[in-house]
């Protein structure tokens, strides 16, 4: 497609190349370069493989290294760039960890996208990994990585609907044991709901997950960093190699409950997690910017666990 940016409407439609599925699009070759040697941030080697095969330009001209990166349009360098998506991914990496290590072997992803865990992470035997989302993301990444001989290191279970439609049921149809903890991750979805579906799919989060349970997503105390005229100036330039794509037009603007004020409300122990924090776990210096300090200081990740 050349357009992939377009504003949100109630049942508007997207594909991995487009609209807010091109960001799944995005963050998947961000991990691509984040494993890459000579010194590996990460370690998806599913990353590129998917995002060729999705096969848009742009994201193609990212991975070949035609794109330029720390202008002053695009404040990340490239290393800022890996260094920004290891932490994002190694914390919802770690939370699956940990969550495995305290014995869960239910785990499930919302929004799943692109996302490679089922076949990467190291899952303990008896693990079930269910992925949700559109059913034509589950079958394209499915078949891809079929085609490359990629096994799942878990019992991968897709369940593919659309999260405006009755998910939970789908969920419990591929045999969601609801009594079961189950750890959960929501990454990098929030901002792209209405406020009332973001409410919607936390409780729908709680209905379904037994005690002990546990849930890693992103908190939003702000969201005018993706829709100022920060935003959209730092974008500018990525148009003119082809991206025709802003995300203040793909996310939903206005007043919203913060998650973790959210889950806190229903029973849910919360846990966060800064940005300045979990860059220097990872040993790295957090980007001088003012728009990434604004996405900076409108972001925390949290990790939660249901009493």
């Amino acid at each position: 497609m050349s357009s992939l940016g377009s504003a949100r409407s109630d049942g508007d439609s997207w594909d991995l190349a487009s609209s807010v599925g091109a960001t799944a699009t995005m963050v998947a070759a961000s991990r691509a370069l984040a494993s890459r040697e000579p010194d590996p941030l990460l370690d998806d080697r599913f990353a590129e493989p998917l995002v060729r095969a999705v096969g848009h330009p742009f994201f193609t001209r990212m991975l070949d290294g035609e794109i330029p990166f720390g202008n002053e349009d695009v404040p990340f360098t490239l290393q800022q760039r890996r260094e920004q998506i290891a932490v994002r991914t190694r914390f919802f990496d770690d939370f699956f960890r940990a969550a495995t290590t305290a014995g869960i072997r239910q785990a499930v992803i919302v929004a799943a996208g692109l996302d490679a865990r089922a076949y990467r992470l190291p899952w303990p035997g008896g693990t079930v990994v269910f992925e949700v989302d559109q059913p034509e993301v589950i079958a394209f990444k499915s078949t891809t990585l079929a085609q490359l001989g990629a096994e799942p290191a878990a019992e991968r279970r897709p369940v593919g609907v659309d999260l405006r439609d009755d998910w939970p049921t789908a969920l419990r149809d591929k045999f969601f044991d609801t009594t079961a903890p189950t750890a959960w991750i929501a990454e990098g979805l929030l901002p792209y709901l209405p406020p009332e579906a973001q409410d919607r799919l936390l409780d729908n989060i709680s209905a379904l997950s037994a005690p002990s349970s546990r849930l890693a997503t992103e908190n939003m105390t702000d969201m005018s960093p993706f829709t100022d005229e920060r935003a959209r100036a730092w974008r500018s330039s990525w148009h003119k190699h082809g991206l025709n794509i802003d995300v203040a037009d793909l996310v939903w603007d206005g007043p919203r409950r913060q998650a973790a004020e959210h889950l806190l409300s229903t029973g849910w122990r919360v846990t966060f997690h800064t940005t300045e924090q979990l860059y220097a776990a990872n040993g790295f210096a957090l980007p001088q910017h003012e728009a990434i300090a604004a996405f900076r200081r409108a972001i925390s990740y949290i990790s939660a666990e249901l009493a």
